[in-house]
């Protein structure tokens, strides 16, 4: 099979920074490096998490991390990012400094986003929305990242060069270190995040 699964039923449940709230987190990790002196030494250097969010409230401050929010559930919300708001809509990935002071609005009730964060000297993240057909649809992992995909939607099966699948129930995911391809099918939509080391 094409790594590692992650099962929406066993995150760990983790409190909020500011206790606002609790987090489920999907995975995080390290770079295989020391960390600075001046770096605070908090557990990750990347992490993919899940929250519910059902009231408005501020966010909690990550110095020195950047954050990507991709809205996985809920009709929308507005992110005041040191005091410039900005709409975030269903799967649009929002990127922006956890140093920034940030608070968040709902639009239209409760709100589920799929965070990822990194540690700004050591790794980056991209996030971007797949749509996966019966066809078939591949993700490339190359050495030194970390790939995870992960289902928005129901009967999405992922697939590695061994040929096995394995079928990802609504947000599961998919983790994969170094190089690889996968293999997307079935009908429906994927959140893949891309990790990069940076030293």
């Amino acid at each position: 099979m094409g790594g590692d699964a992650l099962r929406w039923s066993e995150y760990r449940r983790v409190p909020w920074k500011n206790h606002g709230g609790t987090t489920r987190e999907v995975a995080a990790g390290t770079v295989h490096a020391p960390l600075a002196s001046t770096e605070p030494a908090d557990g990750f250097d990347w992490r993919v998490s899940v929250a519910d969010v059902d009231a408005r409230g501020p966010f909690s401050a990550f110095p020195g991390i950047d954050r990507v929010i991709t809205l996985v559930e809920g009709e929308g919300m507005v992110l005041t990012v040191d005091g410039t708001p900005h709409p975030v809509g269903p799967l649009s990935p929002f990127a922006f400094s956890g140093d920034a002071v940030t608070d968040c609005q709902l639009e239209a009730g409760a709100v589920r986003n799929m965070n990822v964060m990194t540690r700004r000297s050591r790794a980056t993240a991209r996030v971007r929305i797949i749509t996966v057909t019966s066809r078939g649809t591949e993700m490339a992992c190359a050495a030194g990242e970390t790939l995870l995909a992960m289902a928005v939607t129901e009967g999405i099966a992922v697939g590695g060069p061994d040929g096995r699948e394995t079928t990802l129930g609504r947000l599961d995911c998919v983790r994969h270190e170094g190089p690889v391809a996968l293999t997307l099918r079935g009908d429906g939509t994927v959140v893949g995040i891309r990790i990069t080391a940076l030293c």
